[in-house]
Formats: structure tokens, C-alpha cells, sequence
């Protein structure tokens, strides 16, 4: 069963566009010139239930215009989507408890109030029966390890404190689907792992179906193995995320530290980008790195060896530019 499925959608923003300054603005009441900005054009996909998918895409891609279709914050102006079996748009009770959000840049949580007391408001907002909050906070709780903060008010909390507590609000009702819109922008390096571990847990032990956006590539490599991604509003891709970045790493980088002093002579399809008595650094084709570590080996003991694969952000670039 598909927990979304979306057919030829489309969303569109109409706006009037005037010349700058007192001249234009008086021209702009006599006659107005109405400007079309296509948002999102022809989408169509579907996600399985339990299924983790991430959407990847530059700014202004369409990526959070189509979490707010999926929500029925909006509506579209072509084709249907279905969300846990409903019309967004319509906005029934039952489907608004179906899913979650949450949006690293908004925040649901009362700024003044401790952590404990705005989830007991998001308590009575979805009318969680009393045992089932109980034993929610505690299971969320304990695997995000903040029991010791839900006291403090949260203004007072930091960043990645406030997120976890975000993302503990937004499953307390055990939604089956959880829309995350950048939920790690901002965080450090730490706090974004610990975010990535619990969700991959909650999402593991609890079956939510997770549609995740996000510029951070560790996010959607290590969440999520199919992507999907946009661009000026089209579906340019929809696949496997590993095959979809091996398509772009176009090069490695080999290092080598030898055990006695060796100079290397000129490799087959390699290039030596530094090179000393006892270690050098090559770069070379990623399909071309077991060729040439059999060139490097017949030449010269090896004492250490690395081999680092092109950073994943400069891959994502390198997508959104090519594909």
C-alpha cells in the first residue's frame, strides 16, 4: 500500500510586477502586468508505506512547495495526490492525526513555556488517550535522552535540544507519515548524527514512513536509499541515491606512505598530485583505482595506503548542475 501517491501535479503562482519607484507604482494602478511562476510542473511518484525517501533539489527547486501540496497547507492547480489515503485538501481531522511535520526553520514548541508543557498541549490538540502519551514520552524520551530537560523552558534550550524535542511533539501521536523539511539545518556535526540515529530507530521500530528534504548529503546517505530530485519544478530523477551519486564521483584520491624510499615513474590513467621519498598522493578515475593500486604495488612496498572518494556535497552540486 502507498502511503503517497501523486499524479500529474502541478502548482502555479500568479503576481503582478510593476517598474521600481513612485512612477511605476502609479503605472501599476492604470495597468498591471500578471506573471506566472511555475512552482511545481507534471510530478507524479509514490512512496510505500515505511518507506524512507529523501528529495533533494537546489533553492527554489519545489522541494517545500510539494511538502506543503502533501500537507494540504496548499492547493494544487493540476493532478491529484493522495496522503495516507486522503485528499490533502480537503483537511479532515483523521488526516491531519495521520501525518507529522516539522521544518528546521519553524518551530511548534512555546518559546517560554518548558518542553513538558507544550507537549501536553500537542496532547490535547490531537487527543492522545492518556496511556498512549505516557508511554510515548517515555519511549521518545529515552531514545532522544532528554528526560533531564523537559523542565527547562525552551528558549533556554540549544539548538539541537530544541529539534529533538521538535521531533519527539511531532511523533508523540504516532503519525504514519513524518514530513521533515530540513530538520538538521544549523545543528553541528554532533547533533546532526544523534538526530540521524534516533530517526533511523523511531522509524525502524515504529514503521513511519519518512519524506525527508535536506541539504546536508549525510542526511539523505545515511537515512535514506531512493531519492528523488527537482529542479525549476520537474522530476528530473527518482531512483537509487548510491547509484545516482557513483554516476557523478568521478574521481578518487589515493595516498600512499612507502616503506622504503621510492621515486614513482609516470601511471597508467593516474596523475601524481604530490610526491616525496616515502609517500605520495595520486588522483585517478573512481572505476581506475584497482588498476592503478596494482601499478603502485609492483613498484614499491607499501607501508600505509587511504583512498578517499570525492566529497558527497561537491557530488550533490555536480547533480543539480548535470542532470
Amino acid at each position: 500500500m502507498n502511503s503517497i501517491t501523486a499524479s500529474k501535479l502541478s502548482k502555479e503562482y500568479r503576481y503582478f510586477e510593476k517598474a521600481a519607484g513612485l512612477r511605476g507604482s502609479i503605472q501599476s494602478l492604470f495597468t498591471r502586468q500578471t506573471k506566472v511562476r511555475q512552482a511545481l510542473s507534471d510530478f507524479s511518484f509514490t512512496i510505500g508505506e515505511g518507506e524512507f525517501v529523501g528529495l533533494m533539489g537546489p533553492n527554489g527547486a519545489g522541494k517545500t512547495t510539494l511538502i506543503k501540496l502533501l500537507t494540504g497547507i496548499i492547493q494544487p492547480t493540476g493532478g491529484e495526490v493522495t496522503v495516507n489515503g486522503f485528499c490533502p485538501a480537503k483537511g479532515e481531522a483523521a488526516f491531519k492525526k495521520s501525518f507529522a511535520l516539522v521544518m528546521g526553520q519553524k518551530s511548534q514548541l512555546w518559546w517560554d513555556l518548558p518542553a513538558s508543557d507544550s507537549l501536553l498541549l500537542t496532547k490535547a490538540i490531537y487527543a492522545i488517550p492518556d496511556r498512549q502519551y505516557r508511554e510515548a514520552l517515555a519511549y521518545f524520551t529515552r531514545l532522544f535522552a532528554v528526560e533531564n530537560i523537559l523542565s527547562i523552558p525552551v528558549r533556554k534550550l540549544s539548538l539541537g535540544e530544541r529539534m529533538k524535542l521538535e521531533l519527539i511533539a511531532a511523533l508523540l501521536h504516532s503519525p504514519r507519515l513524518l514530513l521533515l523539511d530540513e530538520p538538521t539545518i544549523g545543528l553541528d556535526a554532533v547533533a546532526q548524527r544523534q538526530i540521524r540515529d534516533m530517526l533511523k530507530t523511531a522509524g525502524r521500530e515504529r514503521g513511519v514512513t519518512l519524506l525527508l528534504t535536506s541539504h546536508y548529503t549525510e542526511d539523505l546517505l545515511e537515512l535514506t536509499k531512493r531519492c528523488i530530485v527537482l529542479r525549476s519544478g520537474w522530476k528530473i530523477y527518482d531512483g537509487d541515491l548510491q547509484q545516482l551519486l557513483a554516476g557523478y564521483s568521478l574521481a578518487s584520491t589515493i595516498t600512499v606512505a612507502f616503506s622504503t624510499a621510492k621515486k614513482l615513474p609516470a601511471l597508467d590513467q593516474a596523475e601524481i598530485l604530490q610526491q616525496s621519498e616515502y609517500a605520495a598522493v595520486i588522483r585517478t578515475p573512481k572505476q581506475q583505482v584497482e588498476n592503478c593500486l596494482q601499478q603502485v604495488l609492483a613498484l614499491s612496498d607499501i607501508a600505509d595506503i587511504k583512498i578517499t572518494d570525492e566529497d558527497a556535497t561537491l557530488l550533490v552540486e555536480r547533480v543539480y548542475q548535470s542532470v
